[in-house]
C-alpha cells in the first residue's frame, strides 16, 4: 500500500492550461505544480479518457497504485483503472494529457491492453519517453511545454490506423448522450448488428459499448456530486434506478462512496484545468496560483 498522507491543500496547487491555438482533436492538457511540504496521497477518479501523466518532478517523483501494482514517474492510465491512488513527497510538477479513446487508439494503437491498467510510459514509448520528459522538463514555461507536447503527440497520431468511423461515431453518441444511449440503438444507427458493434468497439477502444456508457454516466454523476448536488438528485438526473444503484456504480468506478467522491481533489480541479466543460469558469493563466479550486 502507499504510505498514508493527506489530500493536497488547494492553496498549494498552481494550474496552467494551453491557449486556444495549442490544441489537437480529442486531446486536452493541463499543467500542475504542487508545492506542499509534506506527503500528498490522493484518490484519482476514473474519467472517460486514456490519461497520460508526464512526471516533471525532480527526485523520485509520483507513485501510482492500483490493483496492488505500483508504478513510478510518467504513466499511461487506461480506461477503467479502478481504485487508483497517487502519492508523492513535497513539491512536484506534472503534465496531464487526456486523450479521448479515439485519439488514444490513434496514438497508442488499439487500447485493449491499456484498459484497467496503469503502465509506465517507457513501456509504451521506449526511449522516446525519456526524450519527451527531457524536452518538457527543460522548457522555460508551461506555454512552451504545451507546444512541445502538441509536437510530440502530433508526430505520433498518424502512426497507427485510424478508428473505424462508425466506432468513432458510436463513441461520440455515447459521450453526448451522457451514457444514456442503448447499445441496440447505437447498432441500428451505424448499420451493424449488436454483436458486430460490441466486437469492433471493444477491439479498437478497449472497452465494450455498455461499459463505455456506464463510465460516461458515472463521470456525469461524479461531477454533479462534486458540484454539491444531493445523491438522490444525482441518481435521478444521471439515469440510475435509485440512490443504491448510484452508490454501487460509484464504488465500482472509484472505490469511494458518493460522499467521499463529492470532495475528491481530483474532481475539484476539473473546472479550472478544463474550463471548456464548465462555462462558468475561466482559464487559469500560465503559472497562476488558484487559491481555491471549488
Amino acid at each position: 500500500m502507499l504510505p498514508t498522507g493527506t489530500p493536497p491543500d488547494r492553496a498549494w496547487v498552481d494550474v496552467a492550461v494551453p491557449g486556444p491555438s495549442v490544441r489537437l482533436p480529442g486531446v486536452s492538457m493541463a499543467g500542475f505544480r504542487h508545492r506542499a511540504p509534506a506527503l500528498v496521497d490522493i484518490a484519482m477518479v476514473a474519467y472517460p479518457s486514456v490519461t497520460l501523466l508526464v512526471d516533471l518532478s525532480e527526485g523520485e517523483g509520483v507513485v501510482y497504485e492500483t490493483h496492488g501494482r505500483h508504478e513510478r514517474g510518467s504513466v499511461v492510465v487506461g480506461l477503467l483503472p479502478g481504485d487508483l491512488r497517487a502519492a508523492g513527497w513535497g513539491a512536484g510538477q506534472c503534465l496531464q494529457i487526456r486523450l479521448e479513446p479515439v485519439a488514444a487508439a490513434a496514438l497508442f494503437g488499439a487500447s485493449t491492453e491499456l484498459s484497467g491498467t496503469v503502465v509506465a510510459l517507457k513501456e509504451v514509448w521506449g526511449r522516446d519517453a525519456e526524450r519527451a520528459e527531457d524536452r518538457l522538463r527543460a522548457a522555460a514555461s508551461w506555454d512552451e511545454r504545451f507546444t512541445i507536447a502538441v509536437d510530440i503527440l502530433g508526430r505520433r497520431l498518424g502512426a497507427h490506423p485510424p478508428v473505424d468511423p462508425r466506432v468513432a461515431y458510436a463513441w461520440r453518441r455515447t459521450l453526448t448522450s451522457r451514457g444514456r444511449v442503448r447499445v441496440d440503438g447505437l447498432a441500428d444507427e451505424v448499420g451493424w448488428s449488436r454483436k458486430r458493434l460490441w466486437s469492433r468497439f471493444r477491439s479498437q477502444l478497449g472497452i465494450t459499448p455498455k461499459r463505455a456508457a456506464r463510465l460516461v454516466r458515472f463521470d456525469h454523476a461524479a461531477h454533479l456530486l462534486a458540484a454539491g448536488h444531493a445523491a438522490a438528485h444525482v441518481a435521478a438526473e444521471s439515469g440510475y434506478v435509485d440512490q443504491s444503484h448510484l452508490h454501487r456504480e460509484v464504488t465500482t468506478f472509484a472505490g469511494l462512496t458518493p460522499t467521499a467522491l463529492a470532495v475528491a481533489p481530483w474532481l475539484a480541479v476539473d473546472d479550472v484545468a478544463w474550463p471548456a466543460s464548465s462555462p462558468t469558469q475561466r482559464p487559469a493563466k500560465d503559472g497562476e496560483r488558484i487559491p481555491d479550486l471549488r
